[in-house]
This record gives structure tokens, C-alpha cells and sequence, in this order.
């Protein structure tokens, strides 16, 4: 090894280089794998906590279908799930639907016809569900407000839709934030989207009046940036579906007494409920895993574009430093340095540049990781505290070591086999 630190203290700028060529590109492979292991273990932390064992959704729907179709009876399902399955310790049907809501500056201006041109109602992701039936699971976080007053779903009434509405709602910060508004003021909300000014009095017309009952934090488990919360049957009347014949859902979240059991629920949810599919956390997760695997795939190819292009650059700078060390080298094979410890010293030369690139290149894979990671999250909204895209576990550490003493080994390979087939004799005699 000394004799590998002498040659490359000698050649200070070749080797800088070198090592710093073989740094970017195992910076750019470590930096990778660490985006996948951060949204991989993320993924599966969340899904895990989340509180969701089994969804339900309707019949030949898969985790990769676009649209979701509705689920009828959603009411009657919250009661029946459990009743086939003692394992279910919580079945919560959700509709998700998209509202467009307006505020009381808008209301106002509309009424006089002094409506600003860049000013309308704002479109939303929307949840209608039992409040008090989410019990194991994962709901956001009220910040401000109360949040629901009522138990169950009154204006439901047990099948009749002739109950009280409660006209409550709460909202997502960001959405509080667009709308201005916040605890006790009152927000328009309907599924049209008014087409001008001129129309905002009729839009208003025809939306229904709700009142700010609370604000919360961002919501991951639905992908959306301004998100609002309603009671279920009070989003039916909104959408459609608010009927004793139709009662429409877009899923039933169910909460596990026992999750080690969750594929035999799953099979004795199917056989009780032919009109529905029922999907398991960890098909959840396996279809989570198949796309951080196909941007894996990519991201090993343009890896690998790097690592060969920074092994046959270090292989060239061996090379050459063989042939400016070539009589020093055959006057180690006259005083007894056979083939095999001449090969072996410029391995040792490779490895070490290799070794002196992953420590340049990992301080750079870190933080730029750092720096695309603070990024992501402040673009894409809605994430839980304690999100990563990186993570750089023992496992990312470990693939970057073995790349760069795979970098080191290669590279070395042809230099070393020129350094052992030197004719001793003709560099002994040369000028």
C-alpha cells in the first residue's frame, strides 16, 4: 500500500482528478439508490401506520386503475364488513370527489358586480365520510376548531337521507389559506365551476352554504394539496348518490384487529361480498415497490454510464502511469517482486484512487441529496412530517463501497497485466 501512496503522491494532479472523475460518478449511483431507499421505506412507514389493513373497492378494480367506480350501500357495508369478518375492527366507506368552493369576498363582490378578473371559485379534493367511524385510522390532525360536532352521519338517518344536514366542514390549511377564511366562516361549495363573473350570482345560487368546524394539517393519504372534509351523506346530496337506492362510496378503508391475518380477511371479505375487491397493505406496497423498481432500472443505467466511463478514465491513468514507472517497475522484478506482487501493487494503486473517490463522492451524494430532498418537499404539498425521498441507510452505503473496489479492480486490470508482461532486461538497458 505504501507503495501505491508513493505513486499517487507523486502524481498529485493526475490523481486528483482521477479520483474526483471516479467520486462524481459513484456520487450519482449512491445518490440514486439513496432516492429509492428513502421512497421505498417511506412508503412502507406510512402505509403501516396509516391504520388501513384492507381497502375495498369495487368489483375488478386493480391498485393501478385510474378511476375507481362507486360502490353502492356504502352506509350498510360500515355495518356488514364487520358483521362477516370479526377480524374487522373498523370498515370506513369514503367518497372522493372534486368540489369548486367560494368565499364570502367572492359572494360579495359577485352580489355587486365588482368581481376582480383574476378572482373564482377555487376547485378542491374532497372527502365525505363518517367522522367518528375512523377509529385505528389515520386521520389529519385538527390544528384550529373543533372539527365534526355530531356522531355518525345524521342527515343519513339510518337509510331515510331525511335527517339534519349539519352544513360543517373542515379544511386543509392550504385551502383555508386560498380561500381566506377560517374557523366559523362560511365557504360555498359545488361540483360545476362557474364560467365568468357574470354567472358567479347563479353559482351561488345553486352551491351550498358550510361552516368552517375546523383546520387541519395536510392529509398524505389523499394526493391532493387543498383537500376539505365532509359528512358522507352531505357530499352525496352535493355529487349524486345521496339516496337509500344508491348511498355511493369510492372505497371502504378497513382497520384490522389482527393484521398478521389480513389475506384470509381478504379471501373471506371476496367470498362474503362478490360485488367488491378487497386489496391487502401489502399489495399496496408491492405495487409501491414495482414503480420505485422501474425507476431503480433507469436509474442503475445511467449509473452504470458513469461507472464505465469513470473505470476506462482511471484505467488510462494507470496505464500511463505504468509506462512513466515502467523501469522502476523492472527493477522491482530484479531484485525479486514477482509477476503476481507487481500486478498486485497497481491493483492496490486502483483500489486506492477508488477508495479517495468514494470519499469525495459521497460528502457530494449527500448533499446534494439533502438539497433535492428539501426541494421535493417543499414542492409537492401534502406530505406527512418525517417524509424522505433519501435515505442512506447500510445497504446504499455498502452498494457504494463495493462499486468503487469493483471500479478500483477493473480499472487496474489491464494496467496491472501490462506492469507483470514488462521485458525487465530491454527497460534495464534503455536510456
Amino acid at each position: 500500500m505504501f507503495y501505491a501512496l508513493d505513486a499517487i503522491r507523486r502524481r498529485p494532479g493526475r490523481s486528483a482528478l482521477t479520483s474526483l472523475g471516479i467520486g462524481l460518478s459513484v456520487g450519482l449511483v449512491v445518490l440514486l439508490l439513496a432516492i429509492s431507499a428513502g421512497i421505498q421505506t417511506s412508503a412502507t412507514e406510512l402505509a403501516t401506520a396509516s391504520g388501513v389493513d384492507l381497502i375495498a373497492a369495487s368489483a375488478n378494480t386493480t391498485i393501478t386503475t385510474g378511476s375507481v367506480p362507486p360502490i353502492p350501500h356504502a352506509h350498510e357495508l360500515a355495518t356488514q364488513i364487520p358483521n362477516a369478518d370479526p377480524n374487522v375492527a373498523v370498515a370506513s366507506p369514503w367518497l372522493v370527489s372534486e368540489l369548486v368552493f367560494g368565499n364570502a369576498s367572492l359572494w360579495a363582490a359577485a352580489n355587486a358586480s365588482r368581481v376582480p378578473g383574476d378572482w373564482s371559485p377555487t376547485g378542491s379534493g374532497t372527502v365525505g365520510w363518517i367522522p367518528s367511524e375512523n377509529t385505528g385510522i389515520q386521520v389529519p390532525t385538527i390544528y384550529n376548531g373543533t372539527g365534526f360536532t355530531y356522531p355518525g352521519d345524521p342527515h343519513y338517518a339510518n337509510g331515510s337521507y331525511d335527517g339534519p344536514f349539519t352544513h360543517e366542514i373542515v379544511l386543509d390549511e392550504g385551502l383555508a389559506a386560498v380561500l381566506g377564511v377560517s374557523v366559523g366562516d362560511l365557504v360555498w361549495a359545488s361540483p360545476s365551476q362557474a364560467t365568468g363573473p357574470a354567472s358567479l350570482p347563479g353559482w351561488y345560487a345553486n352551491a351550498t352554504a358550510f361552516r368552517v368546524v375546523g383546520v387541519s394539517g395536510p392529509f398524505w393519504l389523499i394526493p391532493s394539496v387543498l383537500l376539505s372534509f365532509l359528512y358522507l351523506s352531505e357530499l352525496q346530496s352535493i355529487v349524486g348518490g345521496g339516496t337509500p337506492s344508491t348511498d355511493y362510496a369510492s372505497l371502504v378503508l378497513i382497520h384490522l384487529t389482527d393484521p398478521t391475518t389480513a389475506s384470509e380477511d381478504q379471501v373471506r371479505l371476496e367470498t362474503a361480498f362478490p360485488s367488491l375487491t378487497v386489496i391487502t397493505l401489502s399489495e399496496i406496497l408491492g405495487a409501491i415497490q414495482q414503480v420505485v423498481n422501474i425507476y431503480r432500472t433507469f436509474g442503475t443505467l445511467i449509473g452504470a454510464i458513469g461507472v464505465v466511463v469513470a473505470a476506462l478514465f482511471a484505467t488510462t491513468v494507470l496505464l500511463m502511469s505504468v509506462d512513466d514507472r515502467s523501469r522502476e517497475i523492472a527493477l522491482l522484478r530484479a531484485v525479486g517482486y514477482t509477476r503476481a506482487e507487481v500486478g498486485s501493487l497497481i491493483a492496490q494503486e486502483g483500489v486506492l484512487l477508488s477508495l479517495l473517490g468514494f470519499a469525495l463522492g459521497l460528502p457530494i451524494a449527500y448533499f446534494g441529496a439533502y438539497e433535492l430532498n428539501r426541494f421535493l418537499l417543499n414542492l409537492i404539498g401534502g406530505l406527512p412530517v418525517g417524509f424522505s425521498f433519501v435515505s442512506f441507510d447500510a445497504g446504499v452505503l455498502l452498494s457504494g463501497i463495493a462499486l468503487v473496489l469493483a471500479i478500483g479492480l477493473l480499472a487496474s486490470a489491464l494496467p496491472a497485466a501490462r506492469a507483470m508482461s514488462l521485458p525487465v532486461a530491454e527497460e534495464l538497458r534503455a536510456p
